[in-house]
C-alpha cells in the first residue's frame, strides 16, 4: 500500500519509495531521484482512496535519497538564484542570436549537474548557436535546451484559471484532448476571446467536461429557428436554456417567453414569426463572421502540448 507521494515538475504526484528505516513526514522537503537527476520535492501523505486508485494506474514511483538537512535547503535557495541568473543568461543569448524562441523557464537538477531551458516557440528554432554559447558560459553541466508546448507553458508556471480556481493542467490533468469552438457554441457560450480561452491562449480545456451533459440535454429540444405550439399560441424558437431545460419563445405578439419542454410541442410548416439571432443567446449557434475573433488560433492545437515536461 502507498503511503507517501511527491509531486513533481507540472504537479505531477509519485509514489514515493522510502526505505524501512527512513522516516519521512507531511510537508517535509526530500531529495528524489528521478530521470532528469536528483530533484528536491515535497511529501505528502498519500489516504487510502487515492492509494486504492493508484493501484489501477500507478504513476511511477521514485526513490528517496534523503529528507532536506539545514545544509542541503540553504543550497536550495542558492540553486533558485542560480537558476535565476541561468535565466536572464540565456534569455539575453537568445536575443543576440535574434531567434524565435520564448524562455519559459530554466531548472537545474538538485547536485547543478545538468540545467533544462523549457522554451516555445512557432516552428523549429535552429539553436546550435546558442548552444555553443551555452557550454561556454555553463561549463562541465549538462545542457537540455527542452521545446514546450503553450499548454505545457501555463501548466508549467501555473496560475488560477477564470473560475478563481488553480489551472487544471497543473493540478489534475494529465492529457490534452483536442477542443473545438463547436463545443463552446454547442454549450452557449459567447465566442469572444476572453471568455472561451485560457491563459495559454487556446480554447479552455474545461469545455469537454459538461460537454456530453449538453448534448444530450440538447436532444429533445427543438432546434433554434423552428416553429411551435405554445400554451399562448404559435411561436419560434430563439434560444435554449440547457442548465434550467427552458426553451425561449418568441410568440405572435411579438413577446418572448421562456417555457419547458414539455408545455409546447413542434409544428410542421413556418411560422410567419422574425426573430433577431444576435439578440438572443442563439447568437453563438451561427457563424461567427461578425466577430473579431481568430478562431482559428484559438483552436490550432498543433504542438500546445509537447509532452516534454
Amino acid at each position: 500500500m502507498i503511503k507517501y507521494a511527491v509531486n513533481l515538475i507540472k504537479n505531477t504526484f509519485h509514489p514515493l519509495q522510502v526505505s524501512e528505516t527512513a522516516h519521512v513526514e507531511q510537508d517535509q522537503l526530500v531529495l528524489v531521484r528521478t530521470e532528469k537527476g536528483e530533484e528536491v520535492a515535497k511529501v505528502f501523505v498519500v489516504n487510502s482512496c487515492i492509494a486504492k486508485a493508484w493501484e489501477k494506474n500507478m504513476p511511477e514511483a521514485v526513490p528517496l535519497v534523503r529528507v532536506l538537512g539545514q545544509r542541503d535547503k540553504e543550497a536550495l535557495e542558492e540553486l533558485k538564484i542560480a537558476e535565476e541568473e541561468a535565466f536572464k543568461t540565456c534569455k539575453r543569448l537568445v536575443a543576440e542570436h535574434n531567434l524565435t524562441m520564448n524562455l519559459v523557464q530554466a531548472k537545474y537538477t538538485f547536485d547543478k549537474r545538468k540545467i533544462t531551458f523549457y522554451y516555445t516557440a512557432p516552428e523549429r528554432v535552429d539553436f546550435r548557436g546558442l548552444l555553443k554559447d551555452l557550454t561556454q558560459v555553463f561549463k562541465r553541466v549538462r545542457i537540455d535546451l527542452r521545446h514546450i508546448g503553450v499548454r505545457d507553458e501555463t501548466s508549467l508556471l501555473a496560475g488560477n484559471g477564470l473560475c478563481g480556481r488553480p489551472f487544471c493542467c497543473c493540478t489534475f490533468l494529465r492529457k490534452f484532448d483536442s477542443i473545438n469552438i463547436k463545443l463552446a457554441k454547442d454549450q452557449g457560450m459567447p465566442i469572444t476571446p476572453g471568455k472561451i480561452s485560457g491563459t495559454c491562449g487556446r480554447l479552455l480545456c474545461c469545455l469537454n467536461y459538461e460537454y456530453k451533459n449538453y448534448i444530450d440535454a440538447a436532444k429533445d429540444m427543438p432546434p433554434i429557428g423552428s416553429g411551435v405550439m405554445t400554451p399562448e399560441g404559435l411561436g419560434r424558437v430563439c434560444s435554449l436554456h440547457f442548465l434550467n431545460n427552458e426553451i425561449s419563445v418568441k410568440t405572435e405578439d411579438g413577446k418572448i417567453k421562456n417555457y419547458k419542454k414539455n408545455e409546447i410541442e413542434m409544428v410542421d410548416g413556418d411560422v410567419n414569426i422574425e426573430i433577431d439571432i444576435q439578440d438572443t443567446a442563439a447568437s453563438v449557434y451561427q457563424e461567427q463572421s461578425d466577430y473579431n475573433v481568430d478562431i482559428k488560433q484559438l483552436e490550432d492545437d498543433r504542438n500546445s502540448s509537447t509532452g516534454n515536461l
